[in-house]
């Protein structure tokens, strides 16, 4: 059974800084592409940053400079450090694991980063 399971949201002042985890499991966790998608109330779900299984990444406008995307294959988890954080910021973020095939797609149940100004 696969599991994706995000962790480290919270309430963080503006100019913080967070670190969110994902950890998967189920799957060959060094074959997939780990994604982190940002979903903000009435809006659409936005891919934040991304990380291949050869550590490519690929990063938002929005948050190029500012959060950095990384993976522990050893210990099949994904990162997210937010730095410089801002209430636009302010979003349930989520952890997707895409392999290579169209079925190879697994999503976490969020996790919510709320940034106060």
């Amino acid at each position: 059974q696969v599991q994706v399971v995000e962790s480290g949201g919270g309430l963080v002042p503006s100019g913080g800084s967070l670190r969110l985890s994902c950890a998967a499991s189920g799957i060959i966790f060094r074959m997939y592409t780990m994604n982190w998608y940002r979903q903000a109330p009435g809006k659409q779900r936005d891919l934040v940053a991304s990380i291949t299984s050869d550590n490519m990444t690929n990063y938002a406008d929005s948050v190029k400079g500012r959060f950095t995307i990384s993976r522990d294959n050893a210990k099949e988890t994904a990162y997210l450090q937010m730095t410089s954080l801002n209430p636009e910021d302010t979003a349930v973020y989520y952890c997707n694991a895409r392999g290579f095939a169209q079925a190879l797609d697994f999503w976490g149940q969020g996790t919510q980063v709320t940034v106060s100004s």
